[in-house]
């Protein structure tokens, strides 16, 4: 991996990391465009650069995410289902390597972005409490966004949503979920790969994550205005745009499987 090709995933992470689009998903269609070899070291790369964005997060919402035990207590709530994301790590790393995987979770993400508004009730404010019940239901449609493709925040925010929360108040608790839930998969991936990591490539590691925390800030602040004005409809619509290009481009016999 050249530092060019560090860059632009760490773009790709920070802009689709807190995006409902799937940043897993974008990052092996970069690292698949670009030629990258599907190494330890790249998994790695890929999975420890959400270190940026997680920083992001605690840097936009600081007076709000250090608060009281209750908040931090439900944060660890939600994180308990992840259990069993952990115990199935094999054949998440198998699927994280196919981009046929991504294309039909992109798809179908996308069909369900387009009517997820009208499904839910709106609730009337953003002060809808939240709840250890909330919490791990919300932490159980985080399960989902193992499959490359699906969107971790997407997944949550529509879990949040179906709590009868705001898109705004599902979001911001989307965003402070990613703190420990990123971290975790962070630091398990970097202690169980520290071999490949090496004076020669940590650079690669502390480029990608200050890009990725740069791009995060800005698409945090971005996608907050966007879906609380016009809410998820055109999301959905890309990722249909995304999902069906891609596999009618695996099905005309394109080479974009990751190497």
């Amino acid at each position: 991996m050249t530092v060019f090709q560090a860059i632009i995933i760490a773009i790709v992470e920070g802009i689709t990391e807190f995006l409902p689009v799937s940043s897993t998903g974008h990052m092996i269609i970069a690292q698949s465009i670009l030629g990258v070899e599907s190494t330890d070291f790249v998994k790695a790369f890929t999975v420890n650069i959400q270190f940026g964005a997680i920083l992001s997060v605690i840097v936009l919402y600081w007076k709000r995410f250090f608060q009281t035990w209750d908040f931090y207590f439900k944060l660890f709530v939600a994180c308990l289902p992840l259990i069993i994301a952990y115990l199935l790590e094999k054949q998440i790393d198998t699927m994280l390597e196919s981009v046929m995987v991504v294309a039909v979770a992109l798809l179908l993400g996308g069909i369900l972005l387009i009517f997820v508004d009208k499904w839910f009730d709106k609730p009337e404010n953003d002060n809808t409490p939240m709840t250890y019940k909330k919490a791990l239901i919300i932490g159980f449609f985080q399960i989902i966004s193992v499959i490359p493709g699906v969107s971790r925040s997407a997944a949550t925010i529509v879990g949040g949503m179906s709590q009868k929360l705001s898109r705004k108040s599902a979001a911001e608790f989307s965003f402070f979920l990613a703190v420990p839930t990123m971290f975790a998969a962070s630091a398990l991936k970097l202690i169980g790969n520290y071999k490949v990591i090496s004076g020669e490539n940590i650079n690669l590691l502390v480029i990608g994550n200050v890009v990725s925390f740069i791009v995060a800030i800005i698409a945090i602040k971005s996608f907050i205005a966007i879906l609380t004005r016009y809410g998820f409809k055109w999301f959905g619509y890309y990722r249909i745009v995304i999902g069906v290009a891609i596999i009618i481009l695996l099905l005309a016999g394109k080479s974009l499987t990751v190497l």
